[in-house]
């Protein structure tokens, strides 16, 4: 099998996360067949080059994080999630390597786009890049939520409407409120698990600052809020009611939420992997909705 610098493509693919990808890849799906069943879709090809641009960067951001972290103190021997650093997996230069190659590719496949496109895609890409290398100093100042709400929904959502219709459609932005919501949540649930270590390195996180009982209270607003979102939406006649196919989901995001309360008696161990089930609740959520669109195109 072929390995590069001892390592195996599999491992190195591993390295960028890829459980995560629903939380990018989803809000660009969802956006992409709303402007199809609103008659504004205009490009399915540079939709899916957007695809794997936003792809490119989430993977480079994960991997920066990982780095940043590493070198931050902010992940240790005793640290859940990701230790491809804590155990020795990689060194500390293999993963800046990455994250720095990825980063290339998802500039030079973003300026592609740009020229494909025009001027307004730049300064979207910009904004996303700036905030994504400035995401692990604004994590650590209790901005990260932020940060991932922005890039991760209002800005890719905003964008792939420029990129296949030739115009920023705002109006896209009634959807990526609770795709959103639910992607801030895998940050949150993240948070939540990590109170002790966080606060052990000298950071602030807003759940190092709720403490686990208000911040597993906060986990389920995010998690309900995007439910009673789309009701709203669908009585105020801004989407189809077919989206409301996405209640569906809801028994998964009640799960997650008994889980998140959980943690006020277990502590870190009974949401060790919440953030990992959040991230497949995004996915879940989102095709669901993207079903509910396809059938608002198709049966309305």
């Amino acid at each position: 099998m072929m390995t590069i610098q001892g390592h195996t493509l599999r491992e190195w693919a591993q390295a960028t996360r890829p459980w995560s990808f629903p939380a990018s890849t989803m809000p660009v799906m969802v956006a992409m067949v709303w402007l199809a069943s609103q008659g504004l879709m205009a490009s399915w090809p540079l939709g899916l080059l957007a695809l794997v641009n936003i792809v490119l960067v989430h993977a480079a951001g994960n991997v920066w994080s990982d780095y940043f972290d590493y070198r931050s103190g902010v992940d240790a021997a005793d640290t859940y999630g990701v230790r491809i650093l804590t155990d020795g997996v990689f060194t500390p230069r293999q993963v800046l390597t990455l994250s720095v190659v990825l980063q290339v590719l998802a500039v030079g496949m973003g300026l592609l786009m740009v020229w494909l496109t025009g001027l307004p895609l730049l300064w979207l890409g910009l904004a996303g890049i700036a905030l994504s290398l400035a995401y692990p100093p604004l994590k650590y100042a209790a901005l990260g939520d932020v940060v991932i709400m922005a890039c991760y929904s209002l800005l890719p959502m905003l964008g792939i409407t420029f990129i296949c219709s030739g115009a920023i459609v705002p109006r896209v932005l009634w959807l990526a409120v609770p795709v959103g919501s639910i992607t801030v949540a895998i940050l949150h649930g993240n948070n939540l698990r990590d109170i002790e270590t966080d606060s052990r390195a000298n950071i602030r996180t807003v759940a190092l600052l709720t403490g686990r009982s208000l911040g597993s209270a906060l986990y389920v607003a995010e998690l309900l809020m995007p439910y009673v979102w789309l009701l709203a939406t669908v009585l105020l006649g801004h989407v189809s009611p077919w989206t409301l196919l996405a209640f569906a989901t809801l028994p998964i995001a009640l799960r997650n939420c008994r889980t998140a309360v959980a943690c006020n008696t277990g502590g870190a161990v009974a949401i060790a992997r919440l953030d990992e089930a959040t991230a497949q609740l995004q996915l879940a959520f989102s095709l669901s909705l993207t079903a509910g669109l396809v059938a608002a195109t198709f049966l309305a």
